[in-house]
């Protein structure tokens, strides 16, 4: 703090006003920054709301149901088998066009 020219007098007041702020933070919980360097703690002292926005969104049956994973991992695996009739299907290990060139 910045002390007056009024001496003893001032260093004093200096003090008084320094123990009632620090009376006051711990009274009332206040976190003191004399210096008024960045601190987290404006961030950390909010609540947490990962569980409310958790319980915002619906259940997620896709995950949970193997009845409806096995359904989508059959028409994986028959549009593929489709797109490998037509010759449209991805190439065997080490075909493809990177090795390909590498090969050239």
């Amino acid at each position: 703090m910045n002390v007056g020219g009024g001496g003893l007098k001032g260093l004093v007041a200096a003090a008084v006003v320094r123990g009632v702020t620090d009376a006051r933070a711990r009274i009332f919980g206040h976190v003191l920054n004399p210096t008024g360097q960045r601190s987290p703690h404006k961030v950390l002292r909010k609540k947490l709301i990962g569980e409310k926005v958790a319980q915002w969104y619906p259940h997620d049956i896709k995950r949970d149901d193997p009845l409806v994973m096995a359904r989508l991992e059959q028409e994986r695996l028959s549009k593929l088998e489709m797109l490998k009739r037509r010759g449209k299907g991805p190439p065997k290990k080490g075909q493809g066009k990177r090795a390909a060139k590498r090969n050239k």
